[in-house]
């Protein structure tokens, strides 16, 4: 009956103390900074190839579908799908756990922006890959 009643005098810092968030958002954060950084130069590539594109050297399907079938653009046009998915999905997700109150409507909108993210990588990704492999867009 001693420790029921000891429980009045903690501080409530003390009560506090290990009711936090589990430390899962140290993940979070972490995720959306290195997206964050890894979006620098995957965008910066990305105007830069954007540029190229429009130039008269590009004016057919078959010399864009060459451009992305060159094994270094397959893999940065990919890469950057997927950093920018990784980094959307975590933006929603915050905006969602912080403006929506009702826990089954918060539940149902941050399994809905997975699973919008997860499709639009794998269409993304399939169809990158789908030109790099047969030349065809």
């Amino acid at each position: 009956m001693a420790n029921l009643s000891a429980g009045r005098f903690r501080t409530p810092l003390s009560r506090a103390r290990g009711m936090g968030a589990s430390r899962h958002g140290v993940s979070h954060f972490i995720t959306e900074r290195v997206s964050g950084l890894a979006l620098i130069p995957l965008t910066l590539w990305a105007v830069f190839a954007g540029l190229r594109l429009s130039g008269p050297a590009y004016r057919s399907q078959e010399a864009v579908a060459s451009w992305i079938a060159a094994p270094h653009n397959t893999v940065l046009l990919a890469l950057l799908l997927v950093v920018a998915l990784v980094h959307l999905k975590g933006a929603i997700q915050v905006v969602i756990e912080d403006y929506i109150e009702r826990f089954t409507t918060k539940t149902v909108l941050v399994v809905a922006n997975l699973f919008v993210c997860v499709v639009a990588g794998a269409a993304g990704v399939v169809s990158i890959l789908k030109v790099a492999l047969t030349g065809a867009l």
